[in-house]
């Protein structure tokens, strides 16, 4: 089975050993994101909203590159450093996701590696070929 890796090129990527996504198979894992833009530079400021947002347009670009979609998503995770911000990190969620939900859970975490982030999220995918749905 062919391993697919997606890299965004950034310093924590060499720096931790990890890549942005990985695909195998139909399987496409996207890791923990935050609210980088495509330079790199943190964005959303002290907005969990838009760090969300920005969180889950990586996301989307991430799985676009392993020919997937947004749609193909089945389970993401939050992590923020304040669980009241929750409405505004789950706002952004419900606005990417509409239709679609995946499974996901929010957890309250001391901190996130730069104390800027407020806000990260993962993602899973399962691509199926249309017309093989079991449902």
């Amino acid at each position: 089975m062919n391993r697919q890796i997606v890299s965004t090129g950034t310093e924590w990527e060499s720096r931790v050993g990890y890549s942005r996504a990985v695909r195998l198979g139909s399987h496409v894992h996207v890791s923990g994101t935050t609210a980088t833009n495509e330079e790199g530079e943190f964005t959303g400021d002290d907005d969990p909203y838009e760090q969300a947002v920005q969180a889950l347009a990586n996301i989307e670009n991430a799985l676009h590159r392993m020919n997937a979609t947004m749609n193909d998503v089945v389970r993401t995770r939050m992590y923020v450093t304040n669980v009241d911000n929750w409405e505004e990190v789950r706002r952004a969620h419900g606005e990417m996701f509409g239709d679609i939900p995946p499974t996901t859970s929010m957890v309250e975490v001391t901190r996130l590696i730069e104390p800027e982030m407020l806000v990260e999220i993962e993602a899973e995918a399962l691509i199926v070929a249309q017309g093989t749905d079991s449902a």
